[in-house]
């Protein structure tokens, strides 16, 4: 009983997901959740209270993963620039293996009427900010980085990555390119990490 609890609340949480990549937040309704999901609208309630819920749920969820991954890079007997060039591959790959994903977060949480819903995800996105910011500051403590403007080079490889799965055609000459595309993806996904861990090699570790 309780994994078939545990497999509805998973169900739920996909169905959500497809929805708000496919029409966003507000064009998505707790019934519609519920017809895709095949759970109740009482389900709903009572596993996450609100759509909201579910949303914020999703987003939690996903950065806990993310979390776990940066955890186990910290923690590995390696450079700081070998760790933060292990934090570049892990964030393109995850982020360009759900580009739907990506722009949906992206769009929703910066909409001026989502204030309440990005204070709910904020404390967890700052734990995984805070744990590149270590990689980076014990580089520069060590003497590896020279003395930078670390959430700077947090901003430019985090920008970098959205920019190209917001307007892929940027950096790809065809009008056509998909990113959806599995050949496409690969492309993208090897120029944006040399391009990425060149850009910070630079950066950090020439002498001014």
């Amino acid at each position: 009983m309780k994994t078939e609890k545990v497999d509805k609340k998973q169900a739920i949480l996909e169905a959500a997901e497809k929805l708000f990549c496919e029409t966003g937040y507000e064009g998505t309704s707790t019934r519609q959740i519920a017809r895709e999901s095949g759970a109740n609208m009482a389900m709903i309630n009572y596993y996450f209270g609100s759509k909201e819920g579910v949303f914020v749920e999703i987003m939690n969820e996903r950065i806990a993963g993310f979390a776990s991954q940066l955890k186990i890079i910290n923690e590995d007997k390696i450079s700081a620039l070998e760790k933060l060039h292990k934090v570049i591959e892990g964030y393109v790959n995850r982020i360009l293996n759900n580009t739907a994903f990506h722009k949906m977060m992206h769009r929703e949480l910066s909409l001026t009427q989502r204030p309440e819903m990005y204070d709910k995800i904020k404390d967890a996105m700052s734990h995984n900010m805070q744990l590149i910011d270590r990689i980076i500051t014990d580089g520069i403590e060590d003497g590896s980085f020279k003395q930078v403007d670390v959430r700077m080079v947090i901003a430019t490889i985090m920008g970098t990555v959205t920019n190209i799965v917001i307007a892929p055609n940027k950096v790809m000459p065809c009008s056509n390119f998909d990113l959806n595309d599995p050949k496409n993806k690969k492309i993208i996904k090897e120029r944006t990490i040399a391009h990425l861990k060149d850009l910070t090699t630079v950066y950090l570790t020439s002498k001014k």
